[in-house]
């Protein structure tokens, strides 16, 4: 390291390998994902069997900004981690809802070191209809296919789609299906 600021390049990168260096590896990483209709972009989606969405604070930027785009991501994501730097530990700590990881990076021996200041837990305000609004149509459609959920043709709109599916499916099963979807999207493919 060339310099003892930490910011979202770099702790973005030490991210990125230490997910991959877990015993539980993601099966994809997605960056810049949009949320909640484009609300919020989540800097760091890893693809589980649920998705787990990682916001990035480096030392020069304020933990209070995460907070606004943390309401999108409560109401999108079932886990939730806070990636920062020791500068902020105390700060993310006091400001982070108590369900949300706190990550914290350091440098030690040229190397930056991710450890947890506080564990992820379970997020309780997930909303699977908003969740379902990661999704392009055409991948909401395909939910409604494989789960044999039948709609008519003139509901065939994303809001309308995300309340049948919501409607149909129990939470679990919805975050599942999102993850499913996400794994499998292309980047070339956009629909409207």
């Amino acid at each position: 390291m060339n310099s003892l600021v930490l910011n979202d390049k770099e702790l973005r990168g030490a991210l990125k390998d230490w997910l991959f260096r877990k015993s539980m590896k993601p099966k994809k990483i997605i960056e810049e994902l949009s949320v909640n209709n484009g609300l919020a972009i989540a800097d760091v989606v890893a693809i589980y069997k649920d998705l787990h969405c990682f916001e990035i604070k480096g030392d020069n930027d304020k933990i209070e900004r995460a907070l606004k785009q943390g309401v999108s991501y409560d109401l999108s994501f079932r886990k939730i981690t806070l990636l920062t730097t020791e500068k902020h530990k105390l700060k993310a700590l006091s400001l982070a809802p108590s369900h949300w990881g706190i990550l914290i990076a350091r440098i030690d021996k040229g190397q930056i070191k991710l450890t947890y200041a506080r564990k992820t837990k379970a997020n309780a305000g997930f909303n699977p209809t908003v969740a379902l609004s990661t999704l392009w149509k055409s991948e909401m459609l395909e939910i409604l296919t494989k789960e044999n959920i039948s709609i008519l043709s003139k509901d065939k709109n994303r809001d309308t789609i995300s309340l049948r599916i919501s409607g149909q499916l129990d939470k679990l099963s919805i975050s599942s299906e999102i993850s499913d979807q996400l794994l499998h999207r292309s980047r070339i493919i956009y629909d409207k």
